[in-house]
C-alpha cells in the first residue's frame, strides 16, 4: 500500500476498525473511505456496488459484522447469521467486480470446532462440529473464510483471512444485552462498584451514556433498582454468567488492528500456499497465545475498578466452550508478537470507559 492508497475500512467506527484507522493514521496512509452504517448499509447489495463503482477502493479492511457475546449469539441466531453474510458476501463481491488490490477479511476464533485439540491451530477449521451457542455465527464467518479462498484459487485475487482471538479494547460494545464478556464484566462490576458506595450520580451517568433496555439515566431509583438486578448488580454483590471456569484468550484491539496492517503491508496470498497441492485453511490466527480463566479476569477487573463487594457465578447459566487457545505460530512466524499482557490491558480498557 502507499501512503495515498484509497482504503476502505468497512466497520471504521467499531471495536477493531476504529484502531486501524488509528493504526493507519499513525503510519501515515492519508487516503480513507469512510461510511457510517447511515450512509452505506452494507446488508444493502446494490448500494454497496454503486459505492465501489463511484469510490474505486484500492484497498479494503472488512471489519464490519454484527457481533455479540454468548447470550446475544444464542437468542439473535438468525440475526447472526444473515447480517453477517449479506455483509461479507457483498463487500467481497464488489471488491471483486471492482478489481480491488487487496482485501483483508476479519473473522473470529469462534470459527474453530467445540472440542478442537489447544491450541488451535488452522488446520483444526471444519474437523469436528462447532459450539452451539454461536453456531450461526461461526458458520458466517467460514463463509467468509471460503470466499476469499475460493476467489483468490479461481479469479487469482490477493484477499487474506485473520481469525482474532477475544478482543477488548477503546471504542468496545459495553451494551449489556449484546456485549462480549469482558467489556460486560468491566460495566457489571463499575455499576456495582457504584451501588455499593451509594455514587447514585455516578450510576445516572453511566445510564445517560449508554441506556439499558431503553432506561436512561433520568429514571427512578426503583426502575434502574430493577434493571440493574436484570443483570445481576445488587448492593454489594455482581452476579457473571457460567462458573468461570472457562480459559479465554484476550487480545488489545489496538494490537490486533497492528497486525492486521502489518499483514495487510507485508503478506500476500501467495506466501500462504506455497507448495501447497490443496489450497485451504490459509486463514492466520491472531492472538497472545496465552489463556487465563474468566474467574481471573473478574478478580482482575475487580482490582483495576477498586469494587469491595462480592462476586458470584450462576452455574445454572452457559458456560459456552470451555477453552479457546489459538496456535499463533503461523502468525509468529510471519514476523509478528503481542506486546500488551492483559493486566495492563485491563486497566487502560477501565481508564477508557470512565473518561
Amino acid at each position: 500500500m502507499k501512503k495515498d492508497s484509497k482504503i476502505f475500512i468497512a466497520g471504521h467506527r467499531g471495536l477493531v476498525g476504529s484502531a486501524i484507522l488509528k493504526n493507519l493514521q499513525e503510519k501515515g496512509y492519508t487516503n480513507f473511505l469512510l461510511r457510517t452504517h447511515n450512509e452505506l448499509d452494507l446488508t444493502d447489495q446494490l448500494a454497496v456496488q454503486q459505492f465501489f463503482r463511484e469510490e474505486k477502493p484500492e484497498y479494503v479492511f472488512l471489519a464490519a459484522a454484527h457481533v455479540g457475546g454468548i447470550m446475544a449469539n444464542n437468542t439473535y441466531r438468525a440475526d447472526f447469521i444473515y447480517i453477517n453474510m449479506m455483509i461479507q458476501n457483498n463487500v467481497i463481491y464488489a471488491s471483486f467486480i471492482n478489481k480491488i488490490k487487496k482485501l483483508l477479511f476479519l473473522g473470529s476464533t469462534c470459527i474453530y470446532p467445540h472440542e478442537a485439540p489447544q491450541p488451535m491451530a488452522e488446520d483444526s477449521l471444519l474437523t469436528s462440529p462447532l459450539e452451539y451457542t454461536n453456531e450461526p455465527y461461526a458458520i458466517a464467518k467460514i463463509a467468509g473464510i471460503k470466499m476469499c479462498e475460493s476467489y483468490n484459487i479461481q479469479y487469482g485475487t490477493n484477499y487474506l483471512s485473520v481469525m482474532p482471538t477475544n478482543l477488548y479494547g477503546p471504542h468496545d460494545n459495553f451494551n449489556l444485552e449484546t456485549s462480549h464478556v469482558l467489556p460486560a464484566m468491566i460495566r457489571k462490576i463499575h455499576l456495582a462498584n457504584c451501588l455499593h458506595q451509594g455514587a447514585w450520580d455516578k450510576i445516572r451517568h453511566d445510564f445517560t451514556l449508554r441506556p439499558v433496555e431503553g432506561i436512561g439515566g433520568d429514571a427512578s431509583e426503583e426502575t434502574l433498582l430493577v434493571i440493574l438486578k436484570k443483570y445481576g448488580i445488587t448492593p454489594g454483590y455482581v452476579t457473571l454468567w457460567g462458573t468461570g471456569k472457562p480459559m479465554r484468550e484476550f487480545l488489545w484491539s489496538e494490537e490486533m488492528a497492528d497486525a492486521s496492517v502489518y499483514i495487510m503491508e507485508h503478506i500476500d496470498f501467495a506466501d500462504l500456499v506455497k507448495d501447497r497441492k490443496e489450497i485451504r485453511n490459509t486463514h492466520i490466527n491472531i492472538g497472545t497465545g496465552k489463556e487465563i480463566s474468566i474467574r481471573e479476569v473478574a478478580y482482575l477487573i475487580k482490582q483495576a475498578i477498586g469494587f469491595n463487594g462480592n462476586i458470584i457465578f450462576d452455574e445454572s447459566k452457559p458456560d459456552g466452550t470451555m477453552r479457546k487457545l489459538t496456535d499463533v505460530s503461523k502468525l509468529h512466524s510471519l514476523g509478528w508478537k503481542h506486546t500488551v499482557e492483559i493486566e495492563e490491558g485491563i486497566s487502560k480498557l477501565y481508564q477508557w470507559y470512565i473518561s
